[in-house]
């Protein structure tokens, strides 16, 4: 099972709010979730993220591998082990 760390599009119409999920990679954009560390909206000055780093360093230990733009959200909110991707396999 190949795990994912991704975005998860919740809100309102025209009105994204997002979460940040740990999520098998095969399920749907919006669909079952193992868990969740934190959200993110883009729409507020400045922009509102808040991700739950003990879990995301946790994952990535264990091999989930970021999505490009969760990538670059979790760099931005300091977690730099999202930064380096792990070797292809």
């Amino acid at each position: 099972m190949a795990v994912h760390i991704r975005l998860r599009r919740v809100g309102k119409t025209k009105a994204p709010t997002y979460r940040v999920v740990i999520a098998d990679s095969r399920a749907p954009r919006n669909g079952k979730f193992i868990e969740s560390i934190g959200h993110y909206n883009p729409r507020t000055e400045p922009v509102d993220l808040v991700v739950n780093a003990d879990r995301a360093r946790h994952w990535i230990k264990n091999g989930a591998r970021p999505t490009a733009t969760a990538r670059m959200l979790l760099v931005r909110s300091g977690i730099p082990e999202a930064e380096v991707p792990p070797a292809a396999r």
